[in-house]
């Protein structure tokens, strides 16, 4: 092993290893939360409303909605997870130490996205398991959900170091989530089958990223989607290859690094 693929792998683990131990130290603010937000979703929705709205897509309402909230906790968690870190250590400006580093930019970017993906499984495998209490989960395809899961995880990763190096203010770093990520998914199928909607509506919530994420993780374990999975495995494979040279293209040209 030449010195410098051993100086990249020792750089790479220790960014992982920071950002999974930020995470876990604060753990009643980043892990906690999902949880109960999740076990007052599976109440209000699935056993008190569910009842009454009875069998979507030929499942119980709260079978059909878990893959989706499980989706919703891995989006939010992976996505803050990046923006608040990459974000804290520019308002910090230790990542001028860490850019003056001989480390490539791969590894930096790498560091963090393996960072956000792992918070996102985290609270992603503690709503499972809660889920458990309320609804009967199966498993159709389980290569396709670790597929789903781990691209949606990187996708919204990326998105997070996107918004963090372009963020001026902490305030910057709650505007993508609170005006595009929250409508995004709370129209992306996570309640309700798209069949139920007008024709018009259906084809304007093709256009919507999220809905393809939750109907492949949907698909995975109850075996049933309102769309082509192949199309929404070659868009999700897509968009981390786009996001991912886009990143790379901000942390090697520096760009919005200075805070």
């Amino acid at each position: 092993m030449s010195l410098e693929l051993r100086a990249n792998l020792v750089a790479l683990k220790t960014i992982v290893v920071r950002e999974v131990n930020r995470f876990l130290r604060i753990w009643p603010q980043t892990l906690l939360p999902p949880a109960i937000t999740m076990v007052l979703y599976f109440v209000i929705f699935g056993n008190l409303i569910g009842g009454r709205i009875g069998e979507m897509g030929g499942f119980a309402y709260m079978d059909y909605i878990v893959p989706g909230l499980i989706m919703m906790a891995v989006i939010t968690n992976s996505y803050g997870n990046v923006v608040s870190s990459f974000f804290s250590s520019k308002f910090h400006r230790s990542i001028e130490e860490l850019m003056v580093a001989p480390v490539s930019p791969h590894i930096i970017l790498l560091g963090y996205v393996i960072g956000g993906v792992l918070r996102g499984l985290a609270v992603g495998l503690i709503v499972t398991l809660l889920s458990l209490f309320f609804a009967d989960l199966q498993v159709h395809h389980l290569g396709l959900i670790v597929l789903v899961v781990l691209l949606t995880a990187s996708i919204f990763s990326l998105g997070g170091f996107v918004n963090a190096v372009f963020a001026r203010n902490f305030d910057d770093i709650s505007i993508i989530p609170t005006f595009v990520l929250t409508p995004l998914t709370y129209l992306g199928g996570v309640f309700y089958s798209i069949d139920l909607l007008p024709p018009f509506w259906q084809a304007v919530s093709l256009g919507n990223p999220i809905l393809h994420m939750v109907n492949a993780f949907r698909y995975g374990i109850l075996g049933v989607s309102d769309i082509h999975i192949g199309v929404a495995i070659g868009f999700m494979l897509l968009a981390s290859a786009l996001l991912y040279a886009y990143c790379l293209h901000l942390l090697a040209s520096g760009r919005g690094l200075r805070q």
